[in-house]
């Protein structure tokens, strides 16, 4: 019985020194490549001409604040749930999948009858103020 206690501790202690040993040696072997000389790694660089989309090449055009300031959506509650529309107030933007029930009493009325945002962004955070 004593012989197979000693070999058992045997095992444990020499299965520690090898662990202790492997994680020495990896932890050590870690170390920087040194760079090629003449070499350019392909994700290095990038592309210097300005106003192009990276992969297909096209001219990017800037938004302009013009366009921005005609678009308007409505947040309005349908069949217990809320929509948003666009400037329209035909074609549906959103499906929000939200329950009015998720709102106060005053803020239900006025989801009833319709809140103008300028912005999706301002929707998005006026959701985001009731739901989170």
């Amino acid at each position: 019985m004593k012989r197979i206690l000693y070999c058992f501790l045997l095992f444990i202690a020499a299965s520690a020194v090898c662990l202790i040993a492997v994680y020495g040696i990896t932890r050590y072997s870690i170390r920087q490549e040194r760079p090629i000389p003449n070499t350019v790694i392909e994700t290095e660089t990038a592309d210097d001409r300005e106003g192009l989309a990276a992969a297909g090449q096209k001219k990017i055009t800037p938004v302009v604040e013009s366009t921005l300031a005609q678009e308007e959506y409505y947040l309005v509650a349908e069949s217990g749930f809320l929509l948003v529309f666009c400037s329209d107030r035909t074609t549906i933007c959103l499906y929000t999948h939200i329950p009015v029930t998720d709102f106060p009493e005053e803020e239900r009325a006025r989801l009833m009858e319709g809140i103008w945002f300028p912005t999706m962004m301002d929707v998005y955070h006026y959701l985001e103020s009731y739901t989170s």
